[in-house]
């Protein structure tokens, strides 16, 4: 194999260079010759090239990487220039990773690559400097220095002793090989040099380098003075005031004119109402601020505490309007049905309107989504002129957003309760607090507990709120919670409130609901009228059985929306805006809709064996229970199945124990317990059931699958079952009485104890209804039980 020789070191002595090398990937570093260079091993693949070089000469091929980022190489990845280096030091770290000490040699190409199993590389030629000196490399050479000379100084990273170092160079190639060397540029410009063809063309490469270098330093340098220069004055200016302030002070010829922002904020002060404890606590901070640079940090805490407590409502009101037939008609105006809960408000308003304040407990609105609580807020203070303000409690888990962050915290401000009196600007707003029922507590506080506070009325005439330090009179402020369900709300704050239940919207309510506002609002939204676009009334009745379930009316909206939006696209497609009346029938529902995506249950309203309908509640509204029972030979064994919870499987065990201990009354044979299996299944398995008011519909199905007598299939019932078999209350009675109407029952069973709950049914409720109330499971059993026909 053929070999070039070149000399190494300050000793020159010569180092046979083979015409092949392994190859060694550098990454974000060029190494020229006569240059030292820790290098760090990682790669397997680096690691057995050096091991190569190792076994023969010591010499490896430094090629650098096209892209620094990868770490699976191939030839196509490396620059085809780089350099000869000899190892000088190998050492093996104590993170498993080898650290190589290199040398650099000489310039060389990459001829041809070589595949090696482990590691990469190359046939070689080096590239050897010429040893002609003309007057062209001595003038480029000198222009190179020059420039470095001016470089140095500017580069604070870079030794003045390099200016010593280069003067000691005489041959133009080591001249240059230092220069590139100590270049701070990136790795590809150094490239552009190793790959410079002559020493020539190196140094004018270099030069061009230095130039750019030395200007962009200049620049920085520049820009840093005009900085510093900036800051010098500034300090120097406030320096000087300072001694001004405090020769004044010794002087005594301290004037106002010192403290604009502290004239400003006094001159509001007297302008502002506010609590005698307020107005100190503004006057001490005033007197610290008068103390500080007006450019300091704790200068502008001050000021931002100032400007709140200034912002904020003291005694600012607006005057109620105490005219109840006017906000009769104001609730009746925004919200249809309702009656108990609008009953309740004008109540609440006739008794503000004799004694101007109320210190009882304020209103919660409980009901499904979609029923209309939040808005009902906002028509009390629309009825009362007052103003209305708004937050939203779900998902807080900080008692902080409630008082607010110490001013001891960077970007600390009041909690949310002053954040929104100060929106009002008045201190007697109607303030909703929505969603009550789903904060949350953890390491950071029980918002809930804060609240505490605020509701009370016997304790929010002095709120304290942790930014403001003072007490804060919210006494005066009308609050109105609400929450989807009571279980949510802690019982502390259950004490302070009269909970006003809103149930969910009768079909007859959401029709007239849906043909008296939401059909108008949204042909409004979409640029259309009601001479554009008609919905019969066989089409509402049938989106909201269909293609909504839900107590509310959001979905319905909704679905309404989507209907007007797909025809008012028609309309433009035929150009026939405002031309031809849309009527939007029941037919038309699918090629807008698309397929229904609700079914109410079909009840087949026969009598049946091993049967029975209960009535149900759940967060959407009331629903059917149809229970199912079967018995088959085997060991006696109850079997539950169709997704129960616990308290509704033990209903079952206490309907069957109940039965089991009765069996001679009821003919039941002792030979039907003790050898068959009995299944109860409710169906629609997918979903959850749980509760205790199945209990009576879950004995009347066992008692008919055991007796084989049928049950009556227009017959609903819904209360809890004890072991003495007395019939014990349960709740969500509107909700399962509106479920039996829709599904044509002509029956309810209830408990005697609901009675109250019957009587106390918003209008229109149990139309068409036959009810009996019950005390003992026996009086139930005699009503499902009557139509008993013989098969």
């Amino acid at each position: 194999m053929a070999e070039s020789e070149v000399r190494t070191g300050d000793e020159q002595t010569l180092t046979a260079i083979p015409d092949q090398l392994p190859v060694f990937p550098v990454r974000d570093q060029i190494i020229f010759p006569r240059m030292v260079f820790p290098l760090l091993v990682g790669r397997e693949g680096t690691l057995r090239a050096v091991e190569a070089a190792m076994m023969h000469e010591r010499l490896l091929l430094l090629l650098a990487q096209t892209d620094p980022s990868l770490e699976e190489i191939t030839f196509d990845d490396l620059y085809r220039a780089g350099v000869v280096a000899k190892v000088v030091q190998v050492m093996k770290l104590p993170n498993g990773m080898v650290k190589v000490l290199v040398e650099g040699l000489v310039r060389a190409q990459v001829s041809e690559p070589v595949q090696q199993e482990a590691y990469l590389a190359a046939n070689l030629a080096p590239v050897f400097p010429s040893s002609r000196r003309d007057i062209r490399l001595e003038g480029a050479m000198r222009h190179a220095i020059a420039l470095f000379k001016d470089y140095v100084p500017l580069n604070r990273s870079l030794p003045d002793e390099l200016l010593y170092s280069i003067d000691t160079f005489k041959e133009p190639e080591r001249v240059s090989d230092f220069l590139a060397a100590q270049l701070e540029v990136p790795y590809q410009r150094k490239q552009k040099i190793l790959e410079a063809a002559s020493t020539y063309e190196q140094f004018i490469e270099i030069a061009n380098q230095l130039a750019h270098e030395i200007e962009v330093l200049q620049v920085e340098r520049s820009i840093e003075g005009q900085v510093r220069e900036r800051i010098s004055v500034s300090q120097r200016t406030y320096f000087l005031q300072e001694q001004l302030r405090a020769i004044k002070r010794e002087l005594g010829e301290e004037g106002d004119e010192d403290y604009g922002d502290v004239l400003a904020y006094q001159k509001k002060l007297a302008e502002t109402p506010l609590s005698d404890e307020a107005r100190a606590k503004v006057d001490e901070e005033l007197a610290k601020l008068k103390g500080m640079p007006m450019m300091s940090p704790e200068a502008t805490v001050v000021r931002n505490y100032v400007d709140w407590v200034l912002a904020l409502p003291w005694e600012k009101r607006t005057r109620d309007r105490h005219d109840i037939r006017k906000a009769r008609e104001i609730l009746d105006a925004d919200h249809y049905g309702l009656e108990k809960p609008k009953e309740r408000i004008l109540e609440h308003l006739a008794v503000l309107s004799l004694v101007k304040r109320i210190r009882g407990p304020l209103l919660c609105l409980v009901g499904p989504p979609g029923v209309g609580k939040t808005s009902l807020g906002y028509s009390v203070a629309r009825a009362l002129r007052r103003k209305f303000v708004r937050i939203s409690l779900g998902g807080i888990r900080d008692e902080a957003e409630i008082r607010g962050h110490r001013r001891t915290y960077i970007g600390s401000q009041p909690g949310r309760i002053i954040q929104m009196m100060k929106k009002a600007g008045v201190v007697n707003p109607v303030f909703l607090l929505d969603e009550v029922d789903k904060m949350s507590a953890d390491f950071r506080g029980d918002p809930a507990s804060a609240l505490l506070e605020v509701l009370d009325p016997e304790q929010n005439r002095e709120f304290s709120d942790h930014y403001l330090e003072v007490e804060y009179d919210l006494s005066q402020v009308m609050f109105i919670c609400t929450a989807n369900t009571r279980d949510g709300i802690p019982l502390a704050l259950q004490d302070r409130m009269e909970v006003i239940e809103l149930p969910g919207y009768l079909t007859e309510e959401k029709l007239h609901i849906a043909e008296g506002f939401l059909i108008p609002k949204q042909l409004k939204a979409h640029g259309l009228k009601l001479s554009h676009v008609r919905f019969t009334r066989d089409a509402v009745l049938r989106i909201i059985e269909e293609y909504t379930r839900e107590a509310g009316v959001r979905e319905l909206e909704r679905i309404i929306a989507k209907s007007i939006r797909r025809t008012a696209r028609k309309r433009v497609e035929r150009s026939e805006v405002g031309r031809r009346k849309e009527v939007i029938g029941a037919a038309r529902l699918k090629p807008l809709l698309g397929r229904a995506t609700h079914y109410r249950q079909e009840l087949d309203l026969k009598p049946m064996i091993g049967g029975a309908v209960g009535l149900a509640w759940t967060p959407v509204g009331g629903d059917i229970l149809r229970i199912q029972v079967r018995t088959m030979p085997g060991k006696f064994k109850l079997r539950l199945t169709g997704r129960l919870g616990d308290v509704m499987k033990e209903s079952a065990h206490a309907s069957l124990s109940y039965i089991r201990s009765l069996a001679h009354e009821l003919d039941i044979p002792q030979q039907m317990l003790d050898e068959r299996e009995i299944h109860i299944h409710i169906p629609e398995g997918a979903v959850p059931k749980d509760g205790p008011s199945a209990g009576i519909t879950l004995a009347t199905a066992l008692l008919s699958a055991l007796t084989n007598r049928q049950v009556r299939g227009d017959l609903a019932m819904t209360g809890e079952i004890g072991l003495q078999g007395e019939v014990l209350p349960v709740g969500g009675i509107n909700e399962k009485v509106m479920a039996a109407q829709r599904s044509g029952i002509k029956m309810i069973v209830l408990p005697e104890r609901n009675r109250p709950d019957w009587d106390d049914r918003p209008k229109g409720v149990g139309k068409g209804l036959e009810v009996q109330f019950v005390n003992k499971i026996d009086e139930v059993w005699e009503s499902a039980f009557a139509a008993e026909v013989t098969t």
